[in-house]
């Protein structure tokens, strides 16, 4: 089968198609046929190592899993004797198991992080969805605990992750404000937002509006600037750790920890947590139509390196898919 693959940390260069055996699933897992994968910033770290984490977990040289892509969608051809949901034939969307190796033909992911795809939508829409769906799910209930009513500011509504919050905190019976630039209001609005901030022209946090609960999907602000259009115990959700330099980071959890001592007032970084039961959530959400994937761009798998290299340049608006067609 042909999958991207790549033996040292770099720039999407670095990324080449290759013929590979075709993996085996084990008992609790399925193997899927790949339809659409999509690409994350999960996706560019583990690529570059740009955060040293990143080497610490994965290779401290050169990367110990030599495939990236966790967002799959695509059809069940086998599965392990301990397999209860699934069967072959089933159409399906996740994550592949160990979150890589989805930009493949053919990937293995686990039955407890997947979930059968509604018929309303593509492979491709469907691929664009478990991560950054999951992460702007659990930001908004789970660390915002977000409540019908609250004002609520997405920053960087315009991303894959931003673009899902805006919609999963309309579904709340939030007021939504999103913030991104001039040539993105357009979808922030068509999304349900119900107001939006053009950063390159206006400072949301200077203009004295307050809000119940801040979502940080994408932005270069300080915690003391995020901490001023707070309201009194309101909460700040950062998402993802990052490529800051660790002193940085450390720096900003303890100021993270005064400003909660001292005001109330909660900042703080999460990772999303993938699991069957939110997924299943997700799912709902889309067969209802609540949420819907906003997709900037799909390429062919022997294109993913351009795909990253999009990516990289940070102007993505919704996600950035992969298509694979079988047996070409």
């Amino acid at each position: 089968m042909k999958s991207i693959v790549y033996t040292k940390y770099g720039l999407p260069d670095v990324l080449k198609l290759k013929e590979v055996e075709r993996p085996v699933p084990l008992d609790d897992e399925v193997l899927v046929e790949v339809h659409a994968a999509s690409v994350n910033a999960y996706d560019w770290h583990f690529l570059t190592a740009d955060v040293f984490l990143i080497r610490l977990m994965g290779g401290l040289l050169k990367p110990k899993k030599m495939t990236l892509g966790a967002d799959v969608a695509g059809r069940v051809i086998a599965v392990g004797k301990e397999i209860k949901r699934f069967q072959a034939g089933d159409e399906v969307f996740g994550i592949a198991k160990g979150g890589s190796g989805g930009f493949a033909e053919y990937v293995c992911a686990r039955e407890k992080i997947l979930e059968l795809k509604p018929s309303n939508v593509s492979f491709e829409e469907a691929a664009a969805v478990p991560m950054a769906a999951l992460t702007a799910l659990q930001g908004l209930r789970d660390e915002g605990q977000i409540e019908p009513g609250e004002k609520v500011l997405i920053h960087g509504a315009s991303g894959g992750v931003g673009t899902f919050a805006v919609q999963i905190a309309k579904s709340y019976g939030a007021n939504v404000t999103a913030v991104c630039s001039s040539r993105n209001m357009e979808i922030a609005l068509s999304i349900g937002a119900d107001h939006v901030i053009d950063y390159t022209r206006d400072d949301f946090t200077k203009n004295g509006d307050l809000y119940d609960l801040i979502l940080v999907a994408n932005g270069n602000r300080s915690i003391l600037e995020y901490k001023r259009s707070l309201k009194p115990k309101a909460i700040c959700v950062l998402v993802g750790g990052g490529s800051a330099p660790i002193v940085s980071l450390l720096t900003g959890m303890l100021l993270q920890w005064w400003i909660s001592k001292t005001e109330g007032k909660k900042i703080g970084s999460f990772l999303a947590n993938i699991n069957q039961k939110d997924l299943a959530y997700i799912k709902g959400l889309l067969e209802s139509g609540k949420i819907k994937s906003v997709i900037d761009r799909s390429y062919m798998l022997g294109d993913t390196a351009e795909a990253l290299r999009y990516l990289g340049e940070g102007h993505a608006k919704g996600k950035i898919v992969v298509t694979v067609e079988q047996g070409v």
